[in-house]
């Protein structure tokens, strides 16, 4: 997971793509067209999965400004490391129309339990803070982009 986005007190580290220096962008406004604070180009919408902890993962659907796919996974299961490119490869697709998040449910027992996740990988899909859709097991990225609204 070194690749992802890591967002830390309400706002996501992004790599700006001209000088590769990492701004802090509030989530709320990660769709009103941030700007490198170094310089100053536009930020590109998050093209890689957030991580989420239980720390901040309801603070992270409940102000997040677009849908957030979660891929609850564990680093021991098969199918959920199967499924990482696929969950990978829709972040940046779907980057600007949609967030992609994981969460660590090994790491992250305590929202696992909130939402009953009993078998991984299982995927949600929020919407304005509230489930909007879910599906369990192993997904190829059409199925995947399929539950977003």
């Amino acid at each position: 997971m070194g690749n992802n986005i890591k967002f830390e007190k309400g706002k996501l580290h992004v790599r700006c793509d001209s000088c590769h220096k990492l701004n802090a962008v509030p989530l709320e406004k990660l769709t009103n067209g941030p700007i490198c604070g170094s310089c100053k180009a536009n930020l590109s919408p998050p093209a890689q999965p957030v991580e989420l902890e239980d720390s901040n993962f309801g603070e992270f659907i409940n102000k997040s400004p677009l849908p957030v796919l979660v891929d609850f996974w564990a680093p021991w299961c098969g199918p959920c490391r199967a499924m990482g490119p696929a969950v990978q490869s829709l972040a940046k697709s779907k980057s600007g129309r949609a967030l992609v998040a994981k969460l660590d449910t090994e790491s992250n027992p305590r929202t696992a339990a909130v939402f009953r996740i009993q078998s991984i990988p299982t995927t949600m899909v929020f919407d304005k803070g509230r489930v909007f859709n879910s599906g369990v097991g192993l997904m190829r990225e059409d199925q995947l982009a399929s539950m977003l609204p």
